[in-house]
């Protein structure tokens, strides 16, 4: 009698193994997730990074990585969790939040350009995210103040009797972000227009028979 081979066995003791480790893995973050939600950012952090190193690659993993760090006010670490999230993830949802997320976390960190590209990009992904929409439009308003001062101290600094040089422009200027902002103006009235047509048609129409 022939003896069959021992791959099948070996298969079937790598999926065991990978089973193993998935379930070690999503104890780690239903724990993590416990105790954020307690508050206990310091205890979920080793939890979430325990899971991190069972699967670097999941982004979930990283998206609540980048969420506790975040409340360890480390957003330079919790923007790059963000970033991992957004290179692994194939979920819209999930990269959009993230997007937003990263957006808060450079915000934080007086990183004004690169925090209005994610706000741009998570409402790009997501047309309704008001919460993107409004921090995406104090971000342009605090741009324009900071190039404001800017200009109004390179003004000072200048002697009367020479002339002036221009102020450096940032890579948004003042008419872009004047544009920006009434986009988003108009952005706010077009959704709250469809909100209403939404509820005068449910209003209006009997409910479908499926």
């Amino acid at each position: 009698m022939k003896l069959r081979p021992t791959i099948p066995i070996l298969i079937i003791t790598c999926l065991m193994q990978i089973t193993a480790k998935a379930q070690t893995e999503n104890a780690a973050i239903r724990k993590g997730n416990q105790l954020y939600k307690q508050g206990q950012y310091e205890k979920a952090l080793p939890e979430y990074e325990k899971a991190a190193s069972d699967n670097p690659k999941n982004p979930v993993t990283h998206y609540n990585l980048g969420s506790v760090q975040f409340r360890r006010n480390d957003f330079a670490t919790s923007e790059k969790e963000f970033d991992e999230t957004i290179t692994n993830s194939e979920d819209p949802a999930l990269k959009q939040k993230a997007f937003y997320n990263k957006g808060v976390s450079l915000s934080k960190q007086k990183k004004l350009l690169e925090s209005i590209e994610a706000y741009k990009t998570a409402l790009k992904m997501n047309a309704a995210d008001e919460d993107a929409r409004i921090n995406l439009q104090k971000a342009l308003e605090e741009l324009r103040k900071q190039q404001k001062n800017n200009q109004q101290q390179q003004e000072q600094q200048q002697p009367k009797q020479q002339e002036k040089p221009k102020p450096q422009q940032s890579k948004l200027d003042k008419k872009k972000i004047e544009q920006y902002l009434k986009s988003l103006q108009q952005k706010e009235q077009e959704v709250q227009q469809k909100m209403q047509q939404n509820r005068a048609r449910a209003a209006s129409q009997p409910d479908k028979d499926w």
